[in-house]
């Protein structure tokens, strides 16, 4: 796949926000071959479905309340609290209050890039 990078500044109002399932939307914050940021938008109730992936992942919480399962272990976090998981382990997420998470993925996640309207 030949991956574009992103743009050298995000402006949260010019760029797009695409639906990413029942209740979730993401926007494209930067990237590149090596790393990817996402801001991911959850209303009440969401679920991020239980998946795996080969990248290693940091998840930010900027708003709202997350039930954050990684393999078997469930952990709530509020806005400021943050998660790591590993390449490969399950994981998934239930929004118990409306909110916004920062996911940043290295590499990139070519199944997500592969979704932006470049």
């Amino acid at each position: 796949m030949n991956i574009k990078e992103s743009k050298p500044f995000f402006l949260h109002k010019e760029e797009p926000v695409y639906n990413a399932g029942e209740g979730i939307r993401r926007q494209f914050l930067a990237y590149n071959q090596n790393i990817m940021a996402v801001k991911v938008f959850f209303n009440n109730g969401a679920i991020g479905a239980m998946h795996t992936h080969p990248h290693t992942q940091v998840t930010y919480i900027v708003s709202g309340t997350f039930d954050i399962i990684v393999e078997n272990e469930t952990k709530r976090l509020n806005s400021g609290d943050a998660s790591y998981i590993k390449p490969d382990l399950n994981h998934g997420c239930i929004c118990i209050e409306e909110g916004i998470l920062i996911e940043v993925f290295t590499p990139l996640r070519e199944d997500l890039y592969s979704t932006i309207q470049v």
